[in-house]
């Protein structure tokens, strides 16, 4: 059993990850390149673990000792006695193959490397270490405290000891593991990414507002979010990123991404975390 966790990377899904980890009862450790980086980390994960309060799913004892389960760093040295370590930083493979690389230097032989990529295969991330056998996807979704499902992604050259394990870590989360093959999107990208950029393609066409497209598929299809919203919550930038991905991989025109996207990206309007994407977030 897992007992020992690091992740890297305090954007919305390292924090998210660092959360529902520390609530389960692990001990965790959680780094990034800056201490401001780190501070805002924290803060997001205490604001989300007082809002579990507020609404009744968990105590202010139990809040307050999963957030001191949690530490905050900026060496990654301090990973050396981790079991298990997902990096969860932006979604370009030569980042991440750099952080893989690191890690692989640092955390004992036996140890689980996990990526909680959207779209890159594993086989190219499992490649920048020296144990391509210990490296696996486990792709959370967020908001992660939420979400129930993780993908558990093998490349061809995960052992099949490094798979069980990753699944029984996502089920000692409380979580929902599915095991996907390690082709770009895996499971629920492949199928999510060409529904939302068909939703941008019609903002872009003018079809109709974002705010009738969005409606159409709420009240018509019961969705709980319109593709348009769900793209400022994802984060455009991201979402550009896992089309491109998938684009690379498998050349269908379906991946590609909108030019009202690329200009979205470019104009820095990328959603929710950044105040403005086909809406406005004013309290961001």
């Amino acid at each position: 059993m897992i007992e020992r966790v690091g992740v890297v990377g305090v954007g919305q899904m390292g924090s998210g990850i660092a959360e529902v980890c520390a609530r389960s009862g692990l001990d965790v450790i959680v780094a990034d390149e800056n201490a401001e980086g780190l501070k805002r980390g924290r803060d997001r994960v205490a604001v989300s673990l007082k809002r579990a309060v507020k609404a009744g799913k968990m105590s202010e004892g139990d809040a307050e000792a999963a957030l001191g389960r949690i530490r905050f760093t900026e060496d990654l040295q301090q990973f050396a006695d981790r079991q298990l370590a997902v990096e969860a930083v932006v979604e370009v493979e030569a980042v991440k193959t750099a952080v893989l690389s690191k890690l692989d230097l640092i955390l004992p032989e036996d140890a689980i490397l996990a990526s909680n990529t959207s779209s890159i295969p594993i086989m190219r991330l499992g490649t920048a270490t020296t144990r391509p056998n210990n490296v696996v996807g486990v792709h959370f979704f967020n908001p992660v405290p939420v979400l129930k499902l993780v993908e558990v992604i093998p490349s061809l050259a995960t052992s099949e000891e490094t798979k069980a394990r990753a699944v029984a870590f996502v089920e000692q989360l409380g979580k929902q593991a599915v095991v996907a093959q390690d082709r770009a999107g895996f499971v629920v990208n492949s199928l999510l990414i060409p529904y939302l950029l068909a939703a941008i393609r019609m903002a872009e066409g003018g079809f109709a507002s974002a705010e009738d497209i969005d409606s159409g598929m709420v009240l018509g299809c019961a969705h709980p979010m319109g593709p348009l919203a769900l793209s400022d919550l994802i984060g455009l930038d991201t979402v550009k990123l896992a089309a491109e991905a998938m684009y690379e991989e498998f050349k269908e025109p379906l991946y590609t991404p909108p030019a009202l996207l690329l200009r979205m990206v470019e104009a820095g309007r990328l959603g929710r975390k950044a105040g403005r994407g086909f809406y406005e977030y004013p309290s961001v």
